[in-house]
């Protein structure tokens, strides 16, 4: 059980735990996120908790029904509420979101071995396929909170989307969140 002062996190078995890319990522959630939250690729529900936190209405959805099932028990652990749905990105979703919040498989791989952290030859395979679609998924009112690597050249997509960067460097990469909006 981690305790983050104001809420707790059980990391379950096979589920990502939160790490470095979330802490930074859930500093950004803190700060800017509002109204109908998507918590796509909730692992432990980290993310999701923090603005569940705030008042947002959170969706949490995952891939892998185990990391569901952890989200679920941590935002009952936390006494918050939630949706739940299982789904391949968007595949699942029903519905419009103010805010999405994505931390993305992205370590480089040639084979898709773990679902939480494989994101394909170049790391961009999971990032590439949430971009081509999340403009779907937004209300008018809107912002993506998406969180890369200098390991998959997020600067690109960070001047492609005019989005705000925030950075965090570690010893063998730069995490980067975008916030954007569409």
């Amino acid at each position: 059980m981690i305790d983050f002062g104001k809420f707790r996190i059980e990391c379950c078995n096979g589920v990502y735990c939160p790490s470095d890319d979330s802490f930074l990522l859930g500093d950004i959630v803190e700060e800017y996120s509002f109204g109908k939250v998507l918590d796509l690729g909730t692992g432990s529900g980290y993310l999701g908790i923090i603005a569940a936190l705030k008042g947002d209405d959170v969706t949490f959805a995952d891939i892998d029904t185990n990391a569901l099932e952890c989200a679920r028990q941590n935002v009952a652990l936390n006494h918050l509420e939630g949706k739940f749905v299982e789904t391949d990105l968007f595949s699942g979703i029903k519905g419009k979101f103010n805010t999405i919040i994505f931390n993305p498989p992205y370590l480089l791989s040639d084979k898709l071995v773990d679902k939480a952290l494989d994101g394909g030859f170049d790391g961009r395979q999971v990032i590439d396929k949430f971009l081509s679609s999340v403009g779907n998924h937004l209300l008018t009112e809107n912002q993506v909170l998406l969180l890369e690597s200098s390991l998959n050249s997020y600067e690109k997509d960070a001047k492609e989307l005019s989005a705000e960067v925030f950075e965090k460097n570690l010893f063998y990469e730069k995490l980067a969140v975008l916030k954007f909006s569409l």
